[in-house]
């Protein structure tokens, strides 16, 4: 079993980790037909997909900068359209703490 790397709001990283400093990353979800559908409909059927990218994006910092795991403390959610193309999606800026494995 492959060890958590993302932690989610009140999740917490293992007390062994050294913080690191607070980084933020930004995410999209794919784009929907804004069609007559409401809105609250559009924004459940994005808002995984969004968390996912959010954890995807995370993930891909931590490693640029070495970091062991990530908790994300904040979240930011937009919903953004585009009238000329018909088109909704959420955009989202995530606050997380990196971690680092301790020094030996």
């Amino acid at each position: 079993m492959a060890a958590q790397v993302i932690y989610w709001r009140r999740e917490l990283p293992p007390l062994s980790e050294v913080i690191e400093g607070t980084h933020e990353v930004e995410a999209e979800s794919p784009k929907l037909r804004n069609d007559v559908v409401e809105r609250a409909e559009l924004w459940k059927r994005c808002y995984p997909h969004l968390l996912e990218a959010a954890e995807r994006r995370t993930t891909q910092e931590l490693a640029r900068l070495g970091g062991s795991c990530g908790h994300i403390i904040d979240e930011q959610i937009v919903a953004r359209t585009n009238d000329a193309t018909g088109e909704f999606w959420l955009h989202g800026r995530f606050r997380f703490v990196m971690y680092r494995h301790p020094a030996r």
